[in-house]
């Protein structure tokens, strides 16, 4: 699986699967019709929603927890690689919607395509349906398959960014099902989180790598940031990096305390790399200077 084969556009990928182009920009493809596929790594130039419905090989995107077994979904956005490690070619089931970033400039899609930021996230991400779920999904796919075979006129563009962002829409209440349904998993995320944090303040690494990012805490826990992002705001209603300045204030009270260390040595130690960004914000989260903070204390 070291050679990635890159897909700049829907007419390959059809090719590929074997299977018959409708519109250049945009494709539904019933995976029971398509060609057996093996091990690939794919390189893709435009989205991709797949219902993945029965085991086809190791794919690169899974879930640690099963909620549902009817039907998975994974998103793949343009740039991001695709994996199926399997050592026989396999008839997979399920479905395929792909769209070119061309399809959907100009369209309320295209502008909120960002908010959709489920198209980043990692292996342990996927979106598990319910039966009712998978049902919406593929009413949603029907309708857009539908307006592929008609004769494309004014309206077609119109159409189908509509039932896509119909689509997404409901991906995005069904993702908000599984984070409510994964509570006990959610709360040892936070808990790492927490933790995270504690070592990381309590170690050299704030003099060495400066404040922790987002990114640095959702790699260390071992998912992508926005998931991260997602998950700690629908659990605690703030976001990771409300909760990273939260932790950093508390422990910036603590060692204010500390006289025989001046602000500047104290700003240092926790990250900042300008003692005066430091102030600034114990300021704005105070509203005293650090010199006032350890007075008035």
């Amino acid at each position: 699986m070291d050679e990635i084969l890159k897909l700049d556009n829907i007419a390959q990928y059809n090719s590929l699967r074997g299977v018959e182009t409708l519109h250049p920009l945009v494709s539904v493809v019933d995976m029971s019709n398509a060609s057996p596929t093996q091990s690939a790594r794919i390189h893709f130039g435009f989205y991709c929603v797949f219902l993945k419905e029965i085991k086809c090989g190791d794919l690169k995107y899974g879930c640690n927890y099963y909620d549902y077994q009817e039907g998975t979904l994974v998103f793949v956005a343009p740039g991001q690689v695709l994996g199926v490690n399997s050592k026989e070619y396999i008839q997979p089931k399920g479905w395929a919607l792909l769209f070119h970033p061309d399809l959907i400039r100009g369209t309320s899609l295209g502008h909120n395509i960002k908010n959709y930021t489920f198209f980043s996230y990692e292996a342990n991400e996927a979106l598990h349906l319910s039966e009712k779920e998978r049902q919406i999904v593929l009413d949603c796919l029907n309708k857009i398959d539908y307006e592929l075979k008609q004769s494309i006129d004014k309206h077609s563009k119109t159409l189908i960014a509509n039932n896509i962002e119909l689509l997404l829409n409901y991906c995005m209440r069904f993702y908000d099902r599984q984070f409510i349904t994964r509570s006990h998993v959610n709360n040892d995320i936070l808990v790492k989180f927490e933790r995270l944090l504690d070592d990381y303040f309590q170690s050299e690494l704030p003099q060495k790598l400066g404040l922790p990012t987002v990114k640095y805490c959702a790699e260390n826990i071992h998912l992508s940031a926005n998931y991260l992002g997602d998950l700690i705001k629908k659990e605690t209603g703030k976001s990771p990096q409300e909760h990273i300045q939260l932790k950093l204030m508390n422990i910036a009270k603590e060692r204010i305390f500390d006289t025989s260390k001046s602000v500047s040595e104290i700003a240092y130690e926790l990250g900042f790399k300008y003692p005066q960004h430091f102030s600034r914000m114990f300021k704005n989260e105070t509203g005293y200077t650090p010199n006032e903070y350890r007075s008035l204390n």
